[in-house]
């Protein structure tokens, strides 16, 4: 198995092990997604597995076509996930519990089967199936770390952080140009993973932009968790705030 499609089933077994141990009250409970409860957390994350099963078969524009269909036109992505999860929310728990098991677990079928180098399409628009694990991993990430907090349960880092981290350096351009805003030149990542090791991620051409610090923290800052400022990030260069500001892993 690619390492990034285990590091996504360890993250997903971790997660199972949690919402396995929930009585019906924590499902209620809120988290820090604005108007989401744990439920609906993780009624996104099997809606949007089932979209990545799709779109690893090569059936994601019916798939994406049929939720719009039901949902109603979104005007954003993130306007679309908020209708999806309203179209089917109140399901009872051992059910949707059932649903993102079972999904879960095809989605890490399918991407063990695939060839990883083969280009899928995905909200963003056409990548690698490589790529498309990694953003799944990241979402169960931050998700998880949503349903964790909601429920007063720790979320330790991990060396899954590593892929992460990196879809974060590697798609700095996307988020300038999903931006409309110009990146100067090269950026560089310099970090520290959390059992202390130098994860570092150097473009090919000098880097004119350098951020220095905690990869936990640079991950939370890219899934909107958390703000730069409030961390102990380090960026030098022209485009230092920028970075901080638009970086993201995901659509």
């Amino acid at each position: 198995m690619d390492p990034v499609v285990a590091d996504l089933a360890a993250e997903q077994a971790q997660l199972s092990g949690v919402l396995e141990g929930l009585g019906d009250d924590a499902w209620r409970a809120p988290t820090r997604c604005d108007g989401w409860d744990v439920a609906d957390v993780v009624l996104h994350l099997a809606q949007t597995n089932e979209m990545a099963i799709a779109s690893a078969r090569g059936a994601f524009e019916a798939v994406a076509a049929a939720l719009s269909d039901a949902s109603g036109r979104p005007s954003t992505v993130d306007d679309g996930a908020a209708r999806l999860v309203e179209g089917e929310r109140g399901l009872p728990i051992r059910e949707l519990l059932v649903r993102w098991s079972s999904g879960a677990d095809e989605l890490i079928d399918v991407l063990d089967r695939i060839d990883l180098s083969t280009r899928v399409t995905w909200v963003a628009g056409p990548l690698s199936a490589r790529t498309l694990a990694t953003t799944r991993l990241a979402e169960t990430w931050i998700h998880a770390g949503d349903v964790a907090g909601a429920v007063g349960l720790p979320w330790p880092d991990s060396d899954r952080l590593r892929p992460i981290a990196r879809l974060a350096w590697r798609t700095l351009p996307y988020a300038f140009a999903s931006a409309g805003r110009p990146l100067t030149g090269p950026v560089a990542f310099m970090l520290t993973s959390p059992d202390g090791q130098a994860w570092e991620f150097r473009p090919d051409e000098p880097a004119v932009t350098t951020i220095t610090g905690s990869a936990a923290e640079l991950c939370a800052v890219a899934a909107r968790r958390v703000d730069a400022a409030d961390t102990s990030l380090v960026g030098e260069g022209p485009d230092a705030g920028d970075v901080l500001a638009l970086v993201r892993t995901y659509a």
